[in-house]
């Protein structure tokens, strides 16, 4: 394979949850509003072969591509900010890396020689970006964990190395870092970015963009300080400071002039940025007319990342109707029949979203019971039962699972068709008759309930195209009420905000009766 693909690395250092993600999902979006195509890679360097059965908790949400990959959340961002189609080749972890070696070594593909980390796994590590590469022409690498990590380390000798193969105007590193203020100085500190770049440099990497997040601008005498001591250019130092949405980070990073100098480093050549949409963008969400407040009842409420898509999905959906959405979460584990009405009091709209295992099914079995019996639109992701033996659509083949199969074994993973039925909810939301949507889960409607549950006032409204598998039920007397086994969240973007959600959202605010946003009114 050649190497005419450009490639850039994007690295974190100080402390975690800087906004990598952000940052490479930014750069793409900048890369493709100048013509050029990319594709977003996350490398982890947790042990996990994939995020599948980590604690949400811990690790926040598990992103699901078209392919039934589980991967890192982060895909979730390159997905929203970028055209990018991403799958099984967009996350690697060190489990999956290790994990691909030993298979080889058991085959004998080693011809008996002594496995080490440096050819073997780093070579792994190398195939792997490579394995990214197909048809773009700029690659995006996230290389996850902080520099001084000792889990990070073969993934940083790698990148090291495949800027030696690929050539050095085929590669850029760009590092993002933190410059803190501190209040009682009254001034920016850059000693922990000398300290970062410095660490980064002892393996052989040096960075040739510091991407440096604060809460302030930094001035052209703070930049230069830092181009000094993190040998770079002055026009290198790019502030990537704090903001009001997280979609304002691409125009932010043109103004600073990120994207003129990424394409100057990888001589390569583009046509001028075309950003009038992340503008319009930014400005319906900045200033929107409405509001509509949607309560979340959820038993991961308080680390929301593990609801990051769902939390972005209903925010996209209410743009049309230029609609602030404000999020209420609410615990399931804390409420039951006699608390509900006063957890869910005022809100617009009420979602359950999914959720593995017993703990907290109560209280969302509260909250949808309140949602119908006072009318508040409300959208869940419901579960039934584990079913054994179905046609499946996309492969063509009868599945089989049970209770003893491995827990990734009885999951439905990844995009699987749907027909809608017409005069429903879910056809005038999508305004197609058929649909593919995402999925991960391992129950599904008990066909033996459909029956007594239509008769009951219950609606049918997606079903799997072989007539097997439920996708979507409703209720016809209610302003919106719809449950689906899919998650509709992975498929919204800002710019096309996904069909349930924008009609969800258009409900609520209709159920609000179309409640303006007083401070905007009052200044107009």
């Amino acid at each position: 394979m050649g190497y005419d693909t450009k490639y850039i690395f994007v690295t974190g250092g100080v402390l975690s949850s800087l906004g990598k993600g952000l940052a490479s999902a930014s750069i793409g979006a900048l890369l493709e509003s100048r013509g050029l195509t990319v594709t977003i890679q996350k490398l982890d360097p947790y042990i996990n072969v994939d995020p599948g059965t980590m604690n949400p908790f811990q690790h926040g949400e598990v992103f699901v591509t078209d392919d039934g990959t589980e991967t890192d959340l982060d895909l979730g961002h390159y997905e929203r900010f970028t055209n990018a189609k991403l799958g099984k080749d967009n996350n690697y972890t060190t489990g999956k890396i290790y994990h691909s070696v030993i298979t080889k070594e058991r085959q004998g593909e080693y011809l008996g020689g002594t496995v080490q980390v440096i050819p073997h796994i780093t070579d792994e590590i190398k195939h792997s970006i490579r394995k990214a590469s197909n048809n773009v022409d700029v690659v995006i690498v996230e290389i996850g964990g902080t520099i001084g990590d000792i889990e990070s380390l073969p993934f940083l000798e790698a990148i090291r190395q495949f800027k030696n193969d690929a050539g050095k105007d085929n590669v850029i590193y760009i590092h993002l870092t933190l410059v803190p203020y501190i209040g009682t100085a009254g001034e920016l500190k850059t000693k922990p970015t000398q300290h970062s770049v410095k660490e980064l440099r002892s393996i052989g990497i040096q960075p040739d963009i510091l991407l440096c997040r604060t809460n302030r601008m930094l001035s052209p005498d703070i930049k230069a300080k830092i181009a000094m001591f993190c040998n770079v250019g002055a026009d290198a130092v790019i502030t990537a400071k704090d903001v009001n949405c997280i979609y304002e980070v691409p125009l932010f990073f043109h103004q600073e002039g990120l994207d003129n100098k990424i394409v100057e480093l990888l001589n390569i050549w583009t046509r001028a940025p075309r950003l009038e949409n992340w503008e319009t963008l930014c400005r319906r969400m900045n200033e929107p007319t409405y509001e509509v407040t949607i309560a979340i009842v959820g038993k991961y409420v308080d680390l929301t990342e593990s609801y990051k898509s769902l939390n972005e999905a209903l925010i996209h959906g209410g743009i049309p109707s230029r609609a602030r959405v404000n999020l209420k979460f609410v615990d399931s584990e804390t409420i039951d029949a006699g608390t509900c009405s006063l957890s869910l009091e005022g809100v617009d709209g009420v979602l359950v979203p999914g959720g593995f295992g017993s703990r907290g099914v109560k209280g969302k079995i509260c909250a949808a019971q309140y949602a119908r019996e006072n009318k508040i639109p409300y959208s869940p992701h419901p579960v039934i039962y584990l079913m054994e033996e179905w046609f499946d659509d996309k492969s063509g083949t009868v599945q089989r699972r049970d209770i003893h199969s491995d827990k990734g074994g009885t999951m439905r993973l990844g995009a699987y068709p749907c027909n809608l039925e017409k005069d429903t909810v879910a056809y005038r939301a999508y305004g197609t008759e058929t649909i593919s949507e995402r999925h991960r889960h391992r129950y599904e409607f008990n066909n033996a309930y459909m029956e007594p549950l239509k008769k009951a006032g219950l609606k049918i409204s997606g079903i799997s195209p072989s007539g097997e598998l439920v996708e979507i039920v409703e209720i016809e007397d209610h302003p919106w009420y719809l449950g689906c086994q899919f998650h509709p969240e992975f498929k919204s973007r800002p710019m096309t905000p996904h069909p349930l959600f924008r009609s969800f959202i258009a409900a609520a605010l209709k159920y609000s009766g179309n409640r303006e946003i007083q401070a905007q009114k009052s200044a107009d």
